[in-house]
């Protein structure tokens, strides 16, 4: 498999991928070890975690500069996430003790009833490229806390960022037979689906977690699906300053090169400030900076798989012969690697693809509307249900349009925002069941129910 650098188009290198015999071997491996990990008494399961928090610390620019140049994400960006990781292994850190307590639920004169929460057993983490620290966290490090083992995929677009995971993780002292590293494409993911795990956990395309959920269907064990979204995000006239939404709204849009199943896909735009919004909006979009990924000051980098563009291109040009204006970009950027110009089109409807089919792209349709009402009949009408925002002066205003939208997260004047205190969790074509929060400690386990009675 080669490793590609989507800003240059250079080969990087070469990795060999596992094979369906190689697979099954690794399956071998972590589900002799789970039962000796799951012995592993829980505080220095969270201990070696910590290590390994402190670790993604002390390499960071290595990591970076790794994920960058693999995948296209701008420097400063992938500090970010790794930022963001280790802000949610922290959380997992301190609580995964508490949220896995036996609880005594009922405790009288000779009955006491309980609950006590056990691993899974060897879960399969089929991770996504576009946040593979922040995704990847979200899934391996509760199930390795709570004592399963893993076999961990990471996306053929950041592989070498995948295996780096793998060393450091047993760099940390997680053992070689509790967390493997499965190398490959798409039929190296099959191979997993065909092995005898006791979970699935999915991120990426709906297209791709459909098929493996009627794939791994007839296993009845746990699958969860964390998917993608066309998330919409309504302007009110209730606005005091038209400006900040707008460099908020451009943020939340072109960040990570709008590859994340997050960003803000579709914006409604009440008409008695749509103007003003439309003129700030695009003076933000021309002060994002297109370029080298590992250069100072780039907001935009390559896209991370070539074969968007078309997606991207499809998407403007069915826009344009149906009405739409083309405020800015359109087009492959005119430089070697996979580079878009941010795009924003105007005069869109929900005839459009780019207002109903998910653009995973710094692209952007917005929409004038009349009044709430419009908002939130547009605002609803997708198939996705991962998020929704609202920017507004009133928490009041905010949460009774928010309550309308049937989505797994809800903004008031924030958007592409994922905090591990709340569960993450899709509605409808995003996916189902739910990672961070306690929520997602307790979902790497199956709850046992005690009923001892004394005789």
């Amino acid at each position: 498999m080669e490793i590609i650098n989507p800003a240059t188009e250079a080969l990087i290198t070469t990795i060999e991928e596992d094979t369906n015999t190689s697979a099954q071997e690794k399956y071998e491996k972590v589900h002799q070890g789970q039962k000796d990990w799951q012995k592993v008494p829980i505080s220095e399961r969270i201990a070696t975690i910590t290590k390994f928090s402190e670790l993604l610390k002390s390499e960071a620019d290595e990591l970076a500069q790794t994920l960058t140049r693999e995948m296209g994400k701008p420097l400063n960006q992938s500090h970010n996430e790794l930022n963001g990781a280790r802000g949610r292994i922290q959380y997992f850190v301190e609580n995964s003790k508490k949220w896995l307590a036996e609880e005594v639920v009922t405790e009288e004169e000779g009955l006491v009833e309980k609950i006590a929460y056990e691993p899974l057993g060897v879960i399969a983490n089929i991770s996504a490229w576009n946040y593979p620290y922040l995704v990847g966290v979200n899934v391996f490090i509760p199930a390795l806390i709570t004592g399963n083992a893993v076999l961990y995929k990471p996306s053929e677009y950041t592989t070498l960022t995948g295996l780096k995971i793998g060393e450091l993780l047993h760099q940390a002292g997680v053992p070689d037979d509790a967390f493997q590293v499965v190398v490959g494409g798409g039929e190296v993911g099959k191979a997993l689906l065909d092995l005898p795990l006791d979970g699935y956990f999915f991120t990426g395309s709906n297209r791709t977690g459909k098929s493996i959920y009627e794939t791994v269907a007839p296993k009845m064990v746990p699958c969860q699906m964390e998917l993608g979204g066309k998330d919409p995000l309504y302007v009110p006239n209730d606005n005091a300053n038209v400006a900040k939404v707008a460099q908020a709204a451009a943020e939340g849009t072109f960040y990570n090169n709008g590859q994340s199943c997050c960003a803000v896909e579709r914006v409604y735009v009440h008409q008695a400030i749509y103007d003003e919004f439309m003129e700030a909006f695009g003076q933000e979009v021309q002060q994002l900076k297109l370029g080298n990924p590992e250069e100072d000051g780039v907001f935009i980098g390559p896209l991370a798989r070539q074969e968007q563009i078309a997606v991207l291109e499809q998407q403007v040009q069915d826009a344009i012969d149906k009405g739409a204006q083309l405020l800015a970009g359109g087009k492959k950027a005119d430089r070697t690697g996979y580079y878009f110009e941010p795009t924003v089109l105007t005069n869109v409807n929900h005839q459009m693809q780019v207002m109903r089919e998910e653009s995973f792209g710094p692209i952007i349709g917005i929409q004038r509307v009349a009044d709430d009402d419009e908002a939130v009949t547009l605002m609803q009408d997708t198939d996705y249900g991962l998020t929704a925002a609202v920017y507004c002066d009133t928490q009041e205003k905010a949460e009774e349009i928010l309550a309308k939208i049937d989505s797994g997260t809800a903004y008031w004047n924030c958007c592409d925002r994922v905090s591990a205190t709340l569960p993450w969790s899709g509605r409808k074509k995003s996916g189902f069941g739910s990672t961070l929060s306690y929520q997602g400690i307790r979902t790497f386990t199956k709850p046992k129910a005690y009923h001892l009675r004394k005789i």
